[in-house]
This record gives C-alpha cells, structure tokens and sequence, in this order.
C-alpha cells in the first residue's frame, strides 16, 4: 500500500505541458519576432505565438523547467514591458522607432 502512494505520488510530480496568455506590449511585426524569440529562448518554452493586434502572447511551456513569470521577466530584458515586469528603460529606448509602444508610435 506504501508502495502505491509513492508511485502515485511520483506521477503528479512529473511535468505538465501548460498553456496560458498573457498581454505583451510591442507595435509591428519587428516586436512580433523580438517577443517570440525571447520567449522562445527561456528554457522549457515550447511555443511562443504574439498576436500583434490583441497584444497577447500565447505560451506553451514545461511548468517544470520554467513558469511565465520567467518569460516575462526575459521579454522585459528584451524590451517589452509585460505582466509586473516593466522594461528597463535604457533597454526600450534602444528599440527601433516602430516598436516604441510607450510613446504611442506608429504601427504597421
């Protein structure tokens, strides 16, 4: 019976593949590809797809090898601000005119 419970307990603690959205902040189709990427790049994440006009990102991860506030702390450092992770300033004014979301740039 001991036995059991630890086999049991075993198959919850394996890995989930999870899915979950979440708002992104970026313009165009250069934020497009700069979000995807950094959240690709977080180790665990086995699909990133942003919607450039509703703004979110769908994500399907490893909850295991990573959790979204991961990626959104790396699409931060990538320059967009997302979730209660907000892009470091120096990092967003790097950005190409087109991908300023703050300053309400033009989009296209």
């Amino acid at each position: 019976m001991l036995m059991m419970a630890a086999v049991l307990m075993m198959g919850t603690a394996e890995a989930k593949t999870v899915k979950t959205t979440f708002e992104v902040k970026g313009n165009c189709d250069m934020c497009q590809k700069r979000i995807e990427k950094a959240a690709k790049s977080v180790k665990g994440v086995t699909s990133a797809r942003w919607n450039k006009q509703s703004g979110q990102l769908s994500l399907v991860y490893d909850n295991k090898q990573t959790s979204p506030e991961k990626v959104q702390k790396a699409l931060a450092t990538a320059g967009h601000d997302c979730g209660t992770f907000k892009a470091d300033q120096k990092v967003y004014d790097k950005l190409p005119g087109c991908c300023k979301y703050r300053d309400n740039a033009d989009k296209h």
